[in-house]
């Protein structure tokens, strides 16, 4: 029946009851009523209909101001509804409406634009299941005080859980009851540690995602069949790459090395060859290790701790292509012609014995300052083949509209006891971008292969940006006195290319490349093929890292039962139909998890830094203004607010469509892109968060 209600809806844009829908749809019965009002129960819980608060149902797609989505709190007060193939929705602080972090709600679109803006009407369901606190002593007993501040929540505990719990301790509560609007019954399922016990922290930001760090037991009982080696046996049916000269180039403190490369530069050819850790071999689908990597879905980074999709016994040991030894590998080796292009190929499944590790220290050195570290004197040739090659494909990838926002990112220096004692900017040099390079060349030809064959498949896909959010951030640009040549009629890749070329050259490209990209729908995974508009791919996957990345191992799998078992039967094709949306959907979101608990990992290790820098000057740039104040960038990535109230002199407003703060008086303008010397006047750890104050001059005198 729900199909029918939906096509009896389809036309109609004005909310209907459950009579109107009885007549539209014919219906004659009590059953058939009944039935009615199950489906339509259903099809609000799937969020396809919208029911008001007069018991009426509306197609959600039929008011196009109306979003479901989950909520995301922003330590800064706002929060966005993250929603599926389309842009977040900005909410402020006036109007969250109770929301919480994780909640499903419905929203309202009351603005659109280079940053959409939203109000949420009504929160449909509360998804928060477990929380992370410290246990605190009161005059009543232990209580808790919850680590992440923009969740405004009483909890009161089962005292049977709180026995072996002292304060300072820092546990998993999960929440068993609702007992009022914001109120839960607690119960502590997990003891982490003490709050000053090193690495506590990171751990507990971890668990906040329901990012696990320990495996089950059936996980390890399944390690212990895992070998050590690789055996004759595992090499039967595979190509034989080990008189090749293969090698790695990682960060020097990798441990997980999943992908190796070799190369040759014949006369009007390269050939080049990326080959890939087999981690298919040993995490089979339906074990414990299988569902476990499909639950974890990526390996998270969080400053200097890792918390690996598999265990280490996996990603450090029998999977990593570690120098000197035996390893099975998935092979991708491409004969690529001097413009770049793929003209041949071959697929297949194989073993190497990688010659050596290389840092991309040691080899920017050989590539950007010819300065050749011990060991690396055999491989200066080949390297700078390479190099050449990677500077072909490059070309080739803008001459399509291969777009690079050319965004840098944060390194967090921590001491021995974990503690932030620097930060610095990320630099990406040629051995860097030489590995990206070749790695999106694998990518691509796997992914074409398999689209070309039309069979179930995985794909890295981004859509294409709205031509209006692209409108809008032009007319921003005029806001702040800059007028584009590129005319944006038809949005392709050549035209964003275009838009940042031209933005290059201004002080604020940073800033300006930073918004262009919010612009721009989320990469994410997907059964449909619709292309990968930032690459300017046609088809695109994710192949290259199956050590780290579900979707990747998943890759790998197809790879074999299409390439290898050459298994097309109907019944495999239906399934992996179904299960493939799935595996898309669920390795999406816990990359938006991973993604989160590194950012909020990085606020609170910048806010430990900079409690160390308090009453220190520094020159940024504002980057963001809201009706509080405004957000200063340090050289090094570090952000703090100035709030509106610490401003001397008058009182400012602030104007939405200028993205500015203006004085009353004095007109003065705080805006987006302006260089500002800053005070540090608080920073907190705990907090996750920085507080600047202007200052005149570099040194601290004021005016």
């Amino acid at each position: 029946m729900k199909e029918e209600i939906l096509k009896v809806l389809e036309p109609i844009h004005e909310a209907q009851d459950i009579f109107s829908i009885n007549d539209l749809l014919g219906l004659k019965s009590a059953d058939e009523l009944r039935e009615l009002e199950e489906c339509l129960e259903e099809l609000v819980k799937e969020y396809v209909l919208f029911r008001t608060k007069k018991d009426k149902y509306l197609l959600l797609k039929n008011c196009p101001s109306l979003k479901i989505g989950k909520y995301q709190a922003n330590k800064k007060g706002f929060g966005f509804v993250i929603l599926k193939q389309e842009d977040d929705l900005y909410i402020s602080s006036d109007f969250t409406n109770g929301a919480i972090e994780d909640d499903i709600v419905l929203a309202e679109i009351i603005k659109r634009g280079v940053k959409p803006e939203g109000k949420i009407i009504r929160i449909i369901k509360r998804e928060i299941s477990q929380v992370v606190a410290t246990i605190l002593e009161s005059k009543k007993g232990l209580v808790v005080k919850l680590d992440d501040d923009k969740l405004d929540l009483m909890i009161k505990l089962d005292k049977d859980s709180l026995r072996q719990c002292v304060p300072g301790h820092k546990v998993v509560i999960k929440l068993v009851k609702e007992l009022g609007k914001k109120r839960y019954l607690g119960k502590v399922t997990k003891i982490l540690g003490h709050k000053d016990d090193p690495g506590m922290d990171i751990l507990s930001i971890a668990y906040k995602y329901q990012i696990e760090p320990q495996f089950d037991e059936e996980v390890e009982q399944e390690l212990l069949n895992i070998p050590s080696e690789v055996s004759e046996a595992d090499l039967v049916g595979r190509k034989d790459f080990t008189n090749s000269l293969i090698f790695t180039i990682d960060g020097s403190h990798t441990k997980d090395i999943d992908d190796a490369i070799s190369f040759q530069k014949e006369k009007d050819y390269y050939i080049l060859g990326v080959h890939i850790a087999d981690v298919s071999h040993y995490v089979r689908e339906n074990t414990a290790l299988g569902d476990a990597a499909y639950e974890r879905g990526t390996s998270n980074y969080l400053a200097n701790t890792v918390i690996p999709m598999l265990p280490h016994q996996l990603s450090n040991g029998i999977c990593s292509l570690n120098e000197g030894v035996l390893r099975l590998t998935m092979s991708c080796v491409m004969k690529i012609d001097f413009s770049g292009h793929v003209v041949d190929y071959e697929i297949c499944p194989s073993y190497i014995r990688s010659s050596k590790k290389m840092t991309y220290e040691a080899v920017n050195d050989i590539l950007m300052r010819d300065i050749v570290a011990l060991g690396y004197e055999d491989y200066v040739d080949i390297l700078k083949g390479m190099n050449e090659l990677a500077h072909v494909l490059r070309k080739e990838k803008m001459s399509r509209g291969y777009i690079d926002f050319n965004l840098d990112e944060p390194e967090i220096i921590q001491d021995e006891q974990g503690r932030a004692i620097d930060v610095v900017r990320v630099l990406r040099e040629d051995g860097e971008k030489l590995i990206e390079d070749f790695m999106i060349a694998a990518n691509e030809t796997v992914a074409s292969h398999i689209y070309n064959m039309d069979l179930p498949f995985i794909y890295r896909i981004h859509g294409k940006p709205n031509t209006e959010k692209i409108d809008d951030f032009t007319n921003l640009l005029k806001v702040l006195g800059y007028s584009l040549q590129t005319r944006v009629i038809d949005m392709n890749p050549k035209t964003m290319q275009h838009i940042l070329e031209e933005l290059d050259e201004k002080p604020e490209f940073s800033i300006l490349s930073s918004m262009l990209l919010r612009s721009m729908k989320k990469a994410e995974y997907s059964k449909e093929n619709i292309g990968h508009f930032g690459l300017a791919s046609k088809a695109y996957t994710h192949f290259t890292s199956p050590i780290r990345r579900f979707p990747d191992l998943t890759v790998h799998r197809l790879l074999k039962k299409y390439l290898v078992e050459k298994d097309f039967s109907m019944s495999t094709i239906d399934y992996l139909n179904n299960n493939l949306v799935l595996v898309a959907e669920h390795s999406s979101e816990r990359e938006v998890a991973a993604q989160s608990a590194e950012r909020d990992v990085e606020d609170m290790k910048m806010a430990e830094y900079m409690e160390s820098h308090i009453g220190e000057v520094y020159e940024g740039v504002i980057d963001t203004v809201t009706n509080f104040g405004f957000f200063v960038e340090l050289p090094n990535l570090v952000e703090g607010l100035v709030h509106v109230n610490t401003l001397k002199g008058d009182y400012y407003t602030y104007v939405p469509e200028l993205l500015a703060l203006i004085g009353n008086s004095t007109k003065k303008t705080y805006r987006i892109g302006d260089k500002v010397v800053v005070r540090c006047i608080r920073a907190s750890k705990e907090a996750a968060l920085i507080d600047f104050e202007l200052v005149e001059n570099k040194d601290g005198s004021k005016e």
